[in-house]
């Protein structure tokens, strides 16, 4: 590991270590690809910034470390209904926040609400629960999108059987 390596990344191989698990390099080429980045990260995102790096590390061992990194709850996996998932880790400055989800684009606004906390403690005190996390996506066009013409689809879905 190099000594420019992010702070997060020792704490990944300490996480390895402990369960008697490989610290090998691509793996920390990989943990510091995400934990340099403040966005939403796809796997093609992943391998593209560590060949513009030159490294060269194939999609499973990614996936694998992706695995590794999520299990370590340093990283957080998210399904935006892409296709794919997106990685983001969970250290940052803003570690509790909500997303804006583009349809169109498929850009990725964070936003933190104090209103969302109020809720989940009303909501959890009334019924006597003990959250842990919550999630809150929304999804739709982004300014730009909108700024462009972009249109959302008003038609639901149509029931394939006649009520005649």
């Amino acid at each position: 590991m190099s000594s420019t390596a992010h702070p997060f990344v020792r704490l990944f191989s300490r996480y390895l270590r402990e369960r008697g698990l490989p610290i090998t390099q691509q793996r920390e080429a990989i943990a510091q690809a995400v934990f340099s980045s403040s966005g939403h990260l796809s796997v093609e995102e992943i391998e593209s910034t560590l060949r513009g790096g030159s490294e060269r590390i194939g999609k499973a061992t990614i996936y694998r470390t992706l695995d590794l990194l999520v299990k370590s709850k340093l990283v957080e996996e998210h399904d935006f209904g892409e296709g794919f998932k997106r990685y983001e880790h969970r250290l940052s400055r803003q570690p509790v926040h909500e997303h804006l989800i583009c349809l169109e684009c498929g850009s990725v606004t964070e936003f933190r609400s104090e209103e969302v906390e109020k809720v989940e403690s009303r909501v959890a005190r009334e019924y006597g629960f003990e959250p842990s996390r919550h999630r809150l996506e929304i999804y739709g066009l982004c300014k730009d999108c909108r700024k462009a013409g972009v249109e959302l689809s008003t038609g639901g879905l149509s029931c394939p059987i006649e009520t005649v």
